[in-house]
This record gives C-alpha cells, structure tokens and sequence, in this order.
C-alpha cells in the first residue's frame, strides 16, 4: 500500500471511525423509551353557502363537505435515547386521503376492472431516522433517515397551532392548488447546530420526493438554513432549497431544469405571554409556464398568540398572502384565521373554537360557481396528546 493510500485510510478512520468508538462508550445514560399520540380532531361547518377551495373535494362531482366530523391527523410516536448522544424516532401518522385497496373483476373471460375506494384512517411512517448529538463538535447533531425538512419547522413551531392549520408554506398547496414542491418530511440526512448562542444553522440533503414517494430521479434537494438571535427572545432566519428536475425528453440533461425556494422568516418573543411571528416565502421553478412565460409563486402571513390565563388559555390568529402566480394577479387570495385555545381540564386536552375567513381576489378563479369573494369556515379543533 502506497504513502497515498495510507493517508486515505487514515484520513478515513479519523472522521468516522473515533467517533463513532466514542459515541458506543458513552453509556453513562440508562437508554429511555417514551410513547406519545397526538391526535386531530374537528367539527367542520361551512358558514358560507359554497364552502371554500381547501376543502374542495378531490372528486369534481362531489359537494363542499359541510357539518362534518373528521379525523385530519392521527400521530403515534416512539423514541429510544440509547445513551447521550444516540437517539432513534419511529413516528406513525395517518390521515383520510383516500386508498384504492380492492380490484374486482368481471366478465367470462375477464374483460374489465374496477377499483374498490377506502376512506379508513390508515397509518403510514412518517419519521424513521437516528440522531448523533455532538457529532464531531459540541453542540452539533446529524439525523440519517426518514426525517422532517428544514423548511417550515421554525415558523411551525413558533406558530404553535398545526392542530388548527399547517403554516404558509407547509399549507400552500391545500389553500391555492398550487405545489410547490415542499414536504415535512423526507429521506436524506442533515446537520445542524449552533456555533454561540447568537447563531445556529442547519444544512440538508433529502431525495426530494418527500415522504410518501419514492425518489423518482437521480438528483437530490439541498437546503440551508441561519438562524440569528441577536438580543434574546428575537430570531431572524433564512432559508434557501435547491433542487434539479428530470427535464423534457426533448432536452439533453445538461439544461435540467431547476426549482429554488427562498424563504425568511422573523420571531418576536420578548413579551411576557406574547408570540409574533411573521414570514415571506417565494418559489421559483423552470417547469411553472404559463402561454410560454415562466411564473413565481411566493406570499407572506404574519401570526400571534398570547396567553390570558397561563396555561388554561390562550387567543390566536394569523393572516396570509397568497400569490400563486405572478403573471396571473387574478389568482391572488388572502386568508385571515382566528380562534381560541382551552384546556378545560389538563393539557392534553385542548378545545380550539377558530374561524377562517378566504378572501379571493376573483373568486372564479377558484370557484366556476362562485357567487361571493370571500368564503368563511368554521372548525372546532379536538387536539389530543397522551
């Protein structure tokens, strides 16, 4: 073996070999196990006659669903903390999107088929991954596996009420119709960390199919993200994706297109009770033409909750600006969501009475039937945690 190949190997034990060494003989903490479920449930009632987009049905000739009881989200989750610094997550989720679970055939031969619809709440895995607290350096960690995305989970957590509605980004599609290509989670590995308290940071590298595909080419999404926390309890946070798509057939690889998200984010909580939050997001993609032109997406909403009676209850709402396309101002919308958060007996049982309130700049943009711009939902949230 050459002098090259030596320094190779070595180069190669020194970065994963020691550490890991050290990470299996830290076994000062007793490995722990913790079980959580966290579940989703609403009373949904149309205060509008026609019942906004987001809740349209996928099925084109089906009506607005209205005076309906619905399991939105069900999530069961397992962690093990092996020692210090090794953790593994297995998360369970599951939601009412329809399945298509039996074939039937008919005719002597068989000259057909038909597909036999499922609405059931049915389980899929959600988180799958391991953590490796300081790895290399202090106060950094790396997660390989099925993981959530940088993307939104800073503003969802600062927002505080995914039980209500998913945030900006997280929920942009549900709201205009328009994908823009993000997920909560997805397979890959990242690392993040802080270097002082006034700054921390995180870097990823997922397939970009999200969690419920399979990876469905050869390239990968890379993301980053800063966090700046100059005076405590205020946060400023940028945020950057990129990622390259399986061009046309008619196009050699090299011009691949490309999708970029950019996305800045600001957090007040400086305030005794009192969480401010506000974020700006845009989405650009080679592949969004529209008669020959390329296309932006982009929109920004503003939140806040404050606490009336420390732990027992709280008030909340949110505004959002949707601009699906930019060549297209007629397609713009707002959303404005307000409500309360009780929890009558214990935290693990909140009732969240909240209004939404659609406002749409042409309503028949959305809607080949709408009467009225605006459209207004009301929903009593059930949120469950045990």
């Amino acid at each position: 073996m050459g002098k090259r190949q030596k320094l190779i190997l070595a180069l190669v034990f020194a970065t994963l070999v020691l550490p890991l060494a050290s990470l299996l003989a830290q076994t000062t903490t007793p490995p722990t196990q913790t079980f959580n479920t966290t579940i989703y449930l609403d009373y949904r009632y149309n205060l509008s006659s026609a019942g906004p987009i987001t809740l349209k049905p996928t099925d084109p000739t089906v009506a607005y669903l209205s005076n309906q009881f619905i399991f939105r989200r069900a999530y069961f989750t397992y962690e093990n903390k092996i020692s210090d610094n090794l953790k593994f997550r297995f998360r369970l989720d599951a939601d009412n999107t329809a399945n298509v679970t039996g074939v039937t055939l008919t005719g002597t031969p068989v000259t057909g088929t038909s597909l036999s619809k499922d609405d059931k709440l049915r389980p899929f895995i959600k988180h799958l991954f391991f953590e490796w607290s300081n790895f290399l350096i202090e106060n950094q960690t790396l997660r390989v596996g099925m993981e959530e995305t940088l993307t939104f989970n800073l503003s969802e957590a600062r927002w505080g009420y995914r039980s209500v509605a998913k945030t900006l980004v997280d929920g942009y599609k549900d709201i205009t119709g328009v994908d823009t290509n993000v997920s909560s989670a997805d397979i890959g590995a990242s690392l993040q960390g802080s270097a002082t308290k006034y700054f921390r940071y995180g870097v990823q590298v997922v397939n970009g199919s999200g969690y419920s595909h399979l990876e469905a080419d050869k390239f990968k999404k890379f993301s980053g993200q800063l966090q700046l926390i100059p005076v405590s309890g205020l946060s400023l946070v940028g945020y950057i994706d990129y990622s390259r798509q399986m061009p046309k057939a008619s196009l050699p690889l090299v011009t691949a297109p490309a999708a970029t998200s950019y996305k800045l984010d600001g957090f007040f909580e400086m305030v005794k009770n009192l969480v401010l939050g506000g974020e700006w997001y845009a989405y650009k993609n080679d592949l969004n033409q529209a008669g020959g032109v390329k296309y932006n997406v982009s929109g920004w909403s503003v939140f806040g909750r404050y606490a009336l009676v420390q732990d027992k209850l709280n008030a909340f709402a949110r505004y959002d600006s949707y601009i699906p396309n930019n060549q297209n101002r007629a397609k713009d919308l707002n959303l404005t969501i307000f409500g309360l958060d009780w929890a009558p007996l214990h935290s693990s049982m909140k009732l969240q009475p909240n209004i939404w309130i659609y406002s749409y700049k042409d309503g028949t943009q959305y809607k080949a039937t709408a009467t009225s711009n605006s459209d207004v939902a009301f929903n009593l949230t059930f949120f469950l945690s045990f």
